[in-house]
């Protein structure tokens, strides 16, 4: 196990963490972190990091993706797309890396060899979050232009666009997929996916800076402050609390091994802690080990030799293909009314590939646009074959028939 975290001073720190063994009379287990290895690839302070069961994946102001080895512990290169920040980077299993950046693109990665698959047009403003439903076949974006959307990856479009009135900066889906977060500010509002409505806000101290679910309904929130608060999503409560650090909390990160549920922080004060968690959840975490990096922290992940290890580890089909390299990008044109749905679009002649943005049609309006919304995200997860293979194949066997009726007429 790793922690990996960036920081402000553009450098990539790992720690590998171990168990120390457990001495007579200890109740805890304590844990020895040990300094592994730092990555100076960047030119400018570091904004993202994802980890998949292979290689750390770090975005920067410097709007490049570097990407690092951790079997090898050398640099894999770097990744060229993005003409602005890079805001957010997620993995989906151990094949896609989706990343998004002040330019308003959504870009789908293939992580085995490192091409880019698709390039979307995600937001007119900057790409602020994004986040994967655990199937695969559905993300969520929120950027400066003030809406939430919801991106079929099955087909590589958008399929919903929200107006939310104000910029959010974080969007998370819970581990099972059956809620949501958008944070704006110091709140945070919970939709459910079967409404695709908002059923309850949590207000926090500060503005937040980081949110991590703990199970389906109990979520860890960290913000400008030294402290991190554990809600309940279904009562809004806060069930407990823990100053984490000297200085505001900066990133959040948990994950369960066969032993425990762990919680990783990163603040500015320098410090990485890991905590490990109790079944109740008002009982306040109790430590495992600190580690000082003497940076300006900025972002956090966590690297486990075995994936399966991680709680937020993909399902049996992770390694799906989530997306279709022949399907055209298109962005949306529409932004006025609360909640729009996309229909199914043509595209136009001169829609290009990866490495440019394409415009599409305006979207219709539904009808009742909440219900529409909810029967149209349950048949997107209720889609199989979304696969880029199985697009392949579809194309090969209608090539095949196209031949044999030639050869017939003939």
């Amino acid at each position: 196990m790793e922690l990996v975290a960036g920081c402000y001073e553009q450098v990539l720190f790992g720690f590998a963490v171990h168990p120390e063994p457990k001495a007579s009379g200890d109740h805890e287990q304590k844990w020895t972190p040990v300094a592994d290895f730092t990555h100076h690839a960047h030119t400018a302070s570091l904004s993202a990091v994802a980890v998949n069961s292979r290689f750390v994946v770090t975005g920067s102001k410097d709007e490049t993706i570097h990407i690092y080895d951790m079997k090898k512990k050398i640099d894999h290169g770097a990744l060229v797309h993005h003409n602005g920040t890079i805001t957010c980077l997620k993995f989906y299993g151990n094949r896609h890396l989706i990343s998004g950046a002040e330019d308003g693109l959504i870009c789908v990665w293939d992580a085995k060899k490192w091409e880019c698959l698709k390039s979307i047009k995600a937001h007119k403003g900057h790409v602020t979050s994004l986040s994967i439903h655990p199937s695969g076949k559905l993300a969520l974006s929120v950027g400066t232009d003030k809406t939430l959307r919801t991106w079929n990856l099955v087909e590589g479009r958008s399929a919903f666009i929200k107006n939310i009135k104000q910029n959010a900066h974080i969007v998370e889906w819970s581990p099972r997929g059956e809620r949501y977060v958008v944070v704006i500010l110091n709140k945070i509002d919970v939709y459910q996916l079967d409404t695709a409505s908002v059923s309850g806000t949590i207000t926090n101290g500060k503005r937040i800076s980081s949110v991590t679910f703990l199970s389906e309904s109990v979520l860890a929130v960290a913000g400008d402050e030294e402290v991190v608060r554990v809600f309940d999503c279904d009562s809004l409560v806060c069930l407990s609390e823990f100053k984490a650090h000297e200085n505001r909390v900066k990133d959040l990160f948990s994950f369960e091994t066969p032993e425990h549920h762990v919680i990783v922080t990163a603040s500015s004060d320098g410090f990485i802690k890991m905590w490990k968690l109790h079944e109740d959840k008002k009982v306040s975490p109790c430590l495992l080990c600190e580690v000082n990096t003497n940076a300006r922290l900025t972002c956090l992940g966590v690297w486990l030799d075995r994936a399966t290890d991680t709680r937020e580890s993909p399902p049996p089909d992770a390694e799906t293909p989530p997306v279709s390299k022949e399907e055209p990008s298109k962005s949306n044109k529409k932004e006025s009314g609360d909640e729009v749905q996309e229909g199914e679009r043509q595209s136009k002649p001169g829609t290009k590939k990866c490495g440019s943005t394409g415009n599409g049609d305006k979207p219709a309006k539904g009808n009742s646009l909440v219900s529409a919304k909810k029967r149209k995200m349950v048949e997107m997860l209720g889609k199989k074959g979304n696969s880029l293979v199985t697009a392949k194949k579809r194309k090969m066997v209608e090539m095949l028939e196209k031949k044999k009726r030639k050869k017939k007429k003939m």
